[in-house]
């Protein structure tokens, strides 16, 4: 992570009258925020190369008056001070970095003037149709029209009307009537995303957004060009005309997809997720995500969301299950139709205590993984967990699909990293030596078990959504979704981080955590907490990594972790973190 500047990096500047000492080389737009001064533009973004299209930033800039041929300052008789020579036309703020002696004027008649001419100038062709558009509540061209505008319009011709509802790519509608030709997304779509497919054709009040010949927008990025548009020109054809963002409420989530742990916001009504967009961490995503992460909210209303508990497919109170489950666990109950292998003797050269494998997740959080090493210690037996790889994109989407192995390492769940499949525990169900297995949200199937083998045992299952192995399961306890609950995740650079609930979970599931305790107390593992703030005491008194840290304290921004433990370990094989590498320490490069 960058330290903060020394005192020799940061430079005074004035603005409005006030100085203010700023790293040098700071956009003047970005140092007026420091003071509380909105300087309004379109075109720029922090995050993107400066192009200076709108002109909306227009301010007075001068500097200190020096004698050409002597070199030292010119002082004014009046105040005693360094004469300011100011620039007789406005600048860009956009395109100007401070300097030592900058002096900045925001709010004069002639950047008052030049702001009104800008905001007349967009609104020619505009359409006034915002109580229809999908930006309404969050359009920069409304609210600044509003701020900054004249009030009223001089034009009285007929508007030039451009195309819509065109169709960038699969996920991105086009309104081209609203565009004002910032070229966010263009820069977004060349610089960031790599996928230089967006431009302008046509000239003047004619210039129209499109895509190359033979080509649409239709990378995993592609929605972030909706994010950044500062009007309702591009829009998310999944979103478009679904809700008022200002009905919406917010809840801060992590991308559990993969192991970047990009941070978001859930935006929800009434129970509904509507939308997830990306949430600034300069440290971890930018202000990015991929668009795979924001269709995660519609596994919520899945129609195969598991929602009641079950034993042998009929339908339970979670308390019978919990009892049935804990009753498999420990060997004091036996399935209604055992298998073969559930007759065999335990032996003692086998790990596994009673017969009794335990399966964790790398999707699990923090809290629940170490609940679930609680729980496989009640049980005496080792916990093993699942590698999920896929192909990384070098950006937001890493080759580690897990959000959490990091996590199950910290909190001692495994001590090793996990496998993508579970070989061994295969072997051990066909020699015999596991007759039971529970399964924290694993599908034992997509992770190497054959159908038969899944006959062979019996199998306690706790997850969200139906598959293979909550069918051949003797005992299923639905859990909660990551947007239903409240949690961490620890990412790639060992960052722990922390989501919060965005909508209730459905009628009749428990948390997670409440499943949990339940069955460690049910097998005969004493208490343990189910809220996160007594559990997190117990979690920085047992893991070295967390010692003083707690859920409620946790920075928005995430706390990264000594992972000096784990230092070099190729948590997949050739995955490096490319996108803010600067913020990754030397042990967590992986």
């Amino acid at each position: 992570m960058s330290s903060a500047p020394k005192p020799a990096d940061l430079v005074t500047v004035n603005i409005d009258g006030k100085d203010i000492a700023v790293p040098k080389g700071t956009n003047v737009i970005e140092a007026a925020k420091l003071v509380g001064v909105e300087i309004p533009h379109y075109c720029y973004h922090p995050k993107l190369s400066i192009v200076g299209n709108c002109r909306m930033c227009l301010i007075e800039m001068g500097l200190p008056a020096v004698d050409p041929a002597t070199k030292q300052p010119i002082m004014d008789p009046a105040t005693g001070k360094q004469k300011i020579n100011w620039i007789p036309r406005p600048q860009i703020g956009c395109g100007t970095n401070v300097s030592p002696g900058l002096h900045v004027r925001t709010n004069t008649p002639m950047v008052k003037d030049c702001r009104e001419g800008v905001t007349e100038m967009l609104l020619i062709n505009h359409p006034l149709d915002c109580p229809i558009c999908d930006q309404a509540g969050e359009c920069k061209l409304q609210e600044f029209s509003a701020a900054y505008g004249r009030g009223y319009s001089r034009f009285v011709e007929h508007k030039n009307v451009k195309p819509k509802r065109t169709q960038l790519g699969p996920r991105v509608t086009l309104d081209d009537e609203r565009c004002i030709l910032c070229s966010r997304c263009i820069r977004f779509s060349k610089e960031i995303a790599k996928d230089d497919v967006l431009g302008f054709i046509d000239r003047g009040s004619y210039s129209t957004l499109t895509c190359y010949p033979g080509r649409q927008l239709e990378n995993n990025y592609s929605l972030n060009t909706v994010d950044i548009c500062p009007v309702g020109a591009l829009t998310s054809t999944d979103f478009r005309f679904k809700m008022r963002v200002w009905f919406l409420k917010q809840a801060p989530g992590i991308d559990p997809e993969s192991s970047v742990g990009a941070n978001t916001e859930v935006w929800s009504r009434e129970g509904v997720i509507y939308r997830i967009t990306p949430r600034r961490n300069d440290e971890v995503n930018d202000a990015w995500m991929t668009d795979s992460g924001r269709l995660l909210y519609q596994q919520v209303k899945a129609a195969d969301r598991l929602l009641a508990p079950s034993i042998n497919g009929n339908s339970t109170a979670l308390e019978t299950a919990l009892k049935a489950a804990a009753d498999l666990l420990v060997g004091r109950g036996v399935p209604a139709e055992p298998s073969s292998a559930q007759g065999t003797a335990h032996r003692d050269d086998s790990p596994y205590r009673n017969g009794v494998a335990v399966v964790g997740s790398g999707r699990s959080s923090v809290e629940e993984q170490f609940l679930t090493r609680k729980l496989a210690e009640a049980l005496k037996v080792p916990a093993s967990l699942v590698s999920r790889v896929g192909q990384g994109d070098r950006l937001l989407l890493s080759a580690d699909r897990n959000p959490n192995v990091r996590g199950a390492l910290i909190t001692g769940l495994i001590s090793a990293l996990p496998q993508q499949k579970l070989s061994g525990l295969a072997a051990d169900i066909d020699a015999g030596k596991v007759k039971t297995v529970l399964s924290v949200g694993e599908d034992l199937a997509a992770a190497g078990l054959t159908a038969a083998q899944l006959a062979k045992v019996s199998i306690v299952y706790l997850g969200t959504h139906r598959n293979t192995t909550s069918d051949a399961a003797k005992v299923v306890i639905p859990t909660l979704t990551v947007f239903e609950k409240a949690g961490s995740f620890v990412n790639q650079q060992f960052r722990l981080q922390k989501f919060a609930q965005a909508v209730p979970g459905p009628a009749g599931v428990a948390n997670d955590l409440v499943t949990l305790t339940g069955l460690i107390t049910a097998v005969g593992g004493g208490t343990a907490a189910s809220d996160l703030g007594a559990l997190w005491t117990a979690l920085a008194a047992e893991a070295k990594p967390l010692a003083g840290l707690s859920y409620a304290t946790l920075p928005a921004t995430g706390q990264l972790l000594d992972a000096t433990a784990w230092a070099g370990l190729p948590f997949v094989e050739g995955e490096t973190l490319h996108f803010k590498p600067a913020a990754v320490p030397a042990a967590a490069n992986t």
